[in-house]
């Protein structure tokens, strides 16, 4: 297992346009519960970086709430991959919409549930979701980076770092502080299943290793980490890089 306090990394200092995919488990950790006290220190905190500058582009995942209508759907009826990712796309609208009533005043009046959709130059802070079915938010998230000629994207779900296999399953588990998009795609592999909770989706993965997108795993709800992790800052967390 890892020594947590020896595990850390930056991201360049000159970075002042984050990415950051948010975990749809962190935002409602239970399918009737949302985190509204995880939810108003991330809003401080991402006003405090607004002031100092940064410009944010979030894009919410659907987590467990996704996976229950999609379990629901599947107790009554036989029920396609496609239409399961729907209801996954529909659920990553709904923490968008959320996210951006929270930050209402702050974000771009727009939810971008397709990544082409113009923006004025203006905007300070975007709100993204799912658009297509065949992966999670995260591809968005790497689209959006695409767009912007953005270079890192951070992950902020509900765990801190990749781990060689499953820890909860596996006692002997071993996590990575770097890891290259070759040696993370062979854990996660290539295929997506709606649903499928890994650290970063295999088919955003195929992507971001093409566009040379480094992304770093953070655990979303340990705010102080995240807050080191966008000032460029020593931070735990796993590189997926190269």
């Amino acid at each position: 297992m890892f020594p947590a306090a020896e595990i850390a990394f930056s991201m360049p200092k000159n970075t002042k346009t984050i990415v950051i995919s948010l975990g749809g488990s962190i935002i409602c950790p239970q399918p009737d519960k949302i985190d509204t006290n995880f939810l108003r220190e991330f809003r401080l905190l991402i006003l405090a970086f607004l002031k100092r500058g940064f410009k944010f582009i979030i894009i919410p995942g659907g987590g467990k709430v996704c996976r229950l209508y999609q379990g629901a759907a599947s107790e009554i009826a036989k029920v396609n991959d496609e239409d399961k990712d729907w209801i996954g796309i529909h659920t990553t609208r709904l923490n968008a919409h959320l996210l951006r009533t929270i930050f209402r005043e702050q974000a771009y009046p727009v939810i971008l549930e397709d990544p082409r959709k113009p923006v004025n130059r203006k905007w300070k802070l975007l709100i993204g979701a799912g658009w297509r079915p065949g992966c999670s938010s995260d591809m968005d998230s790497v689209l959006l980076a695409k767009r912007f000629k953005i270079k890192e994207i951070i992950n902020a779900g509900n765990i801190s770092f990749v781990f060689d296999k499953n820890p909860a399953e596996h006692k002997d588990a071993e996590s990575f502080k770097d890891i290259s998009w070759r040696d993370y795609r062979k854990i996660v592999g290539s295929k997506w299943t709606p649903g499928l909770s890994t650290p970063f989706d295999p088919i955003a993965s195929k992507l971001a290793q093409a566009l040379k997108i480094c992304v770093f795993i953070v655990k979303g709800t340990e705010l102080k980490n995240l807050e080191k992790a966008i000032a460029g800052e020593n931070f735990r967390g796993t590189v997926i890089s190269g």
